[in-house]
């Protein structure tokens, strides 16, 4: 009785605690400076340090150098604290621009997710901006971004991006039909339109006033219209940001039109969907024949923004890596969790039998794609950070971090990995005069953490890395110690452990435990 009442009060707790969202983070102050970090930028430039970074009102104001690595910092050097400012002592520490999340959708009412759940995830993680491709309608999304611009909840800054036609009472049908819509999202106050693919003119239409109107925007080239409509004729028509690599494929076509599709496919069918994609890449153009570079430079000189979102199918190529992720024990809630498990209905739960065969088509695909993102980084090309959580056994938060690995894998060094998560997706928002880099006049958006995320990326996600210490003891060691976003610091820890809290409550009002597919009792 007494464990059953202890269960009942942490639950009562954590519900009144969460809706409340009573943790706001400490500020915003008229005065920060944060002692003693090393600073990773993210413009590619190499670490210095230590240093003292002063803002005022929101505002860097100052960069200050104030010693050498290994010995005491003269103290005359340092900025003074003005009375009413606060000090943020993280001598030793790390220091990277706020991170962007271009692909992050806010929960979903299949995956039981609500906004404070994802919201406390992403900022645990130092995601301090996200762009949300399509969601639960832009009057939610805008709600959202109201109450974290004014600091009433924790959550990053939003970028909302509407779904093509959401919204619309009937089809989108005539090149008008797509103009007046694109006009009346601008005027609910979107910042961009996420594209699936349409009719060939309608897709022009669209995108051209889209625009006009200056908006962002961003497509998913959906198998039901890329056979017409591939990522060249999006990039040629105004496209700013193509997602995933659908589409991409397609325009590298050398002998065929539509990928091989087997002559018993079906579209609805999950499996067949993801089986058959993993083999598309090797149906492309060889790298760096002629016409894949041909179409990679016509790419490049539209200033064309490539969002690959590696992380999300990586279960793919190593669906046991991915369910075995050890995060999910305490993180993931049991509603999150039965959505991922197969399915014939959830989006994306395509393991109908998914085995050997099917993931080594996709580790070659996986080979095949990076080599593409990694030369059109090499060649100037601007390549973002996107997760697109909540599905694939993929987690808010952690699968940030998990793509900043892939992105690794394909061959870009650290510091560019960090400037695809920083600098570039706030050039790809039109932002990069306010976050993205470190500099002075622009918003105190950071990520600060004990180790060198560039020694090991690992030392970023929540879990920390496993490391020996010279006394042969086992500790966990990272997990971002502080995420500022627009001056007010947040305990990540903290947000951490509130998400935890949320999931204990979830499985003791359920009595739920986790187990792996197919494993009964």
């Amino acid at each position: 009785m007494i464990k059953k009442l202890t269960v009942l009060f942490a639950f009562i707790f954590c519900f009144q605690s969460f809706s409340q969202n009573t943790y706001l983070g400490d500020g915003p102050f008229s005065q920060l400076i944060i002692r003693g970090v090393t600073l990773i930028n993210g413009d590619g430039s190499p670490p210095r340090g230590p240093m003292d970074i002063v803002v005022e009102n929101n505002k860097i104001v100052k960069l200050q150098i104030v010693g050498y690595p290994g010995i005491s910092i003269n103290e005359v050097k340092r900025p003074k604290l003005k009375e009413g400012g606060h000090e943020l002592d993280a001598n030793g520490m790390y220091l990277l621009p706020g991170f962007i999340d271009m692909h992050g959708h806010i929960g979903g009412n299949a995956q039981g997710a609500n906004s404070e759940y994802v919201f406390k995830l992403w900022m645990a993680h130092g995601i301090t901006t996200v762009r949300e491709p399509s969601g639960r309608g832009i009057d939610y999304t805008n709600d959202l971004k109201r109450k974290s611009n004014a600091h009433k909840i924790v959550a990053p800054r939003i970028f909302g991006y509407t779904g093509f036609g959401q919204g619309s009472k009937e089809p989108i049908s005539t090149p008008e039909m797509a103009r007046e819509w694109v006009r009346a999202n601008a005027k609910k106050g979107a910042d961009g339109i996420k594209f699936f693919g349409a009719e060939p003119e309608i897709m022009t239409a669209a995108l051209d006033e889209n625009k006009k109107l200056g908006l962002g925007s961003a497509c998913h080239h959906a198998q039901l219209s890329v056979a017409r409509w591939n990522v060249l004729h999006s990039a040629r028509a105004g496209l700013t940001t193509m997602e995933h690599w659908y589409g991409l494929p397609e325009a590298l076509f050398e002998d065929r039109t539509v990928q091989n599709y087997p002559l018993d496919y079906n579209y609805q069918n999950e499996q067949h969907r993801f089986e058959e994609a993993g083999k598309l890449w090797k149906q492309a153009a060889k790298p760096y024949s002629d016409h894949w570079n041909n179409v990679m430079n016509e790419l490049l000189e539209l200033d064309f923004t490539l969002d690959p979102t590696f992380n999300i199918y990586e279960a793919s190529r190593d669906l046991q890596r991915a369910r075995r992720a050890e995060w999910h024990e305490d993180y993931t809630l049991p509603s999150l969790w039965k959505f991922y498990e197969p399915s014939k209905i959830s989006h994306g739960s395509y393991w109908h039998y998914w085995g050997t065969e099917q993931e080594i088509e996709w580790k070659n695909n996986f080979k095949l794609w990076m080599t593409f993102i990694n030369e059109y980084k090499n060649r100037g090309g601007r390549v973002t950070t996107g997760s697109d959580s909540g599905f694939i056994y993929q987690l808010y938060g952690f699968a940030y971090i998990r793509e900043l690995e892939l992105l690794r894998e394909a061959g870009f060094h650290p510091l560019e990995v960090i400037r695809a998560a920083t600098l570039n997706g706030a050039q790809a928002l039109g932002w990069d005069d306010k976050i993205g880099s470190v500099r002075i006049g622009k918003l105190a958006d950071f990520v600060i953490v004990e180790e060198n995320p560039l020694v090991n990326l690992k030392a970023l996600y929540g879990t920390g890395a496993i490391k020996l210490t010279d006394d042969n003891e086992v500790v966990r060691v990272g997990g971002v110690k502080y995420t500022i976003k627009d001056g007010v610091i947040y305990d990540a820890k903290r947000l951490l452990a509130d998400v935890k809290a949320m999931v204990d409550a979830e499985k003791a009002k359920t009595n739920w435990k986790l187990k792996q597919p197919g494993i009964k009792d």
